[in-house]
C-alpha cells in the first residue's frame, strides 16, 4: 500500500468494504495499516475524492456499528462455552 497515493487508498479502501461488508478492523489488517488511517480515509477524505462511494461505505459502516454488540456478544460466548469443553 505505501506505493499508491492517499485518494486511491481511499478509494481502495471504500470498495473493499462495501464488496466485503468488512469492519474498519478488518479492512486495517487487510491492508496492513491502521484503523484510525483506514477510520480518516473512508470518513474523512473520501467524502473529497468520490461523495457516491463516501455515502455508500458509510452505509456498511453504521450497519456494522449497529451489529457490533451481537458480535461481542458471540464472541464472549465462544470463549466461555470453550472453556467449559475443556474442564
Amino acid at each position: 500500500m505505501r506505493n499508491i497515493s492517499i485518494e486511491e487508498r481511499a478509494i481502495s479502501l471504500a470498495q473493499y468494504i462495501i464488496d466485503s461488508k468488512d469492519t474498519v478492523r478488518g479492512a486495517a489488517k487487510k491492508f496492513g495499516i491502521s484503523k484510525s488511517t483506514v477510520h480518516k480515509d473512508v470518513s474523512e477524505r473520501l467524502i473529497h475524492i468520490n461523495k457516491a462511494l463516501a455515502i455508500e461505505v458509510r452505509k456498511v459502516l453504521d450497519e456494522n456499528k449497529a451489529e457490533r454488540h451481537i458480535r461481542g456478544g458471540m464472541a464472549t460466548k465462544l470463549k466461555y462455552s470453550s472453556k467449559r469443553d475443556v474442564s
